[in-house]
């Protein structure tokens, strides 16, 4: 089936940024893939990587400090990163496009919102002026926003107005893949909800594939497809919705899940997960999450373990993956 057809695959993509301070591991191995049409959640802590992955697919490590070491980035069956800057300009805000962080700075505050998007839509097309307008005009309108409001400055508009002109910029070329890196961090929870329902039905629209970047489990379980778990630079799980969120294998997605309030169970405390994320200059050796884990053993601390396929595209590294898994009696004991 078309639907089923892979649209992107990173194999063991490794970056490092050198700071005065030291080597930051930002990604150590990263391996996972993306079909066409679906949504891909990346779910991790402030720290894990989320954003570098993002960029290195984007191709905007900026070096330095970053350097990209190893691995590949195949989108559509080509090597991105051995594109070069000029062709992967072609490729960037025309076939992947991406969302940022915080929409206070992603817009130049010195030009109109349509000049901003109209930018965009002369770069990747040979239209005309009035043409280029037009579309731009109408991608005002798909995001929510009357196109009377071209000439206006970004400063005229609030937090989620600023956000839509966004996402009318990143959707502006009908990209196959949009990578939205926790698009509504920035704004308040009624207008989360409103941002991410209109990301939604524009990527149906669009039949677009999408990236989502988030730590929000709850924003996952509303919006993604499959899920990716990431823990200091590593994938350490990776599967469907429902392997993530009902047959979850590593003790790290475990302790997520176990920390999210329950409406089904009364709980005098939640259970969170001891320690804090390494320092990226100084991993630990063998397992990265073994610091942190209630399960931790001799052969954690020998040697990283490798993403293991347990079935049905469930990845888990861990080094119980291919036996039994000491968490699951724990979680079947707490009723989790």
């Amino acid at each position: 089936m078309d639907e089923e057809r892979e649209l992107l695959r990173i194999e063991d993509l490794v970056i490092r940024y050198v700071t005065d301070d030291g080597i930051v591991e930002a990604l150590n191995g990263v391996s996972l893939f993306l079909r066409e049409k679906h949504t891909l959640g990346l779910v991790g802590e402030t720290g894990a990587g989320k954003t570098t992955l993002a960029r290195g697919i984007m191709g905007l490590i900026p070096h330095p400090p970053g350097e990209v070491l190893g691995g590949r980035v195949f989108f559509e069956g080509q090597d991105l990163l051995r594109l070069g800057e000029i062709k992967m300009r072609a490729v960037r805000g025309n076939r992947i496009s991406m969302i940022f962080q915080d929409p206070m700075t992603s817009l130049n505050p010195v030009m109109t919102v349509g000049e901003q998007i109209m930018e965009v839509i002369r770069t990747h097309n040979k239209l005309t002026p009035r043409e280029t307008a037009a579309m731009a005009r109408n991608m005002l309108e798909m995001v929510g926003i009357s196109a009377d409001r071209m000439g206006e400055y970004p400063h005229q508009f609030s937090g989620g107005m600023k956000q839509r002109v966004i996402i009318a910029i990143a959707l502006a070329c009908n990209p196959k893949l949009l990578i939205a890196d926790e698009p509504t961090t920035a704004l308040d929870v009624t207008i989360q909800a409103q941002v991410l329902e209109m990301i939604r039905s524009l990527k149906t629209k669009l039949n677009t594939s999408m990236l989502l970047i988030t730590h929000d489990l709850g924003v996952v379980a509303q919006n993604c497809d499959y899920v990716a778990i990431i823990y200091a630079g590593e994938i350490v799980e990776y599967g469907s919705l429902r392997d993530i969120f009902k047959k979850a294998k590593h003790p790290y997605t475990q302790g997520l899940l176990g920390s999210i309030p329950s409406l089904a169970r009364e709980v005098k405390r939640l259970k969170s997960i001891k320690g804090l994320m390494p320092d990226p200059t100084n991993l630990p050796k063998g397992c990265k999450f073994h610091t942190r884990c209630d399960y931790t053993g001799e052969q954690c601390t020998a040697a990283a373990p490798a993403l293991t396929d347990i079935g049905g595209e469930h990845l888990v590294r861990c080094v119980y993956a291919g036996g039994d898994f000491p968490s699951d009696r724990e979680t079947q004991g707490e009723g989790r």
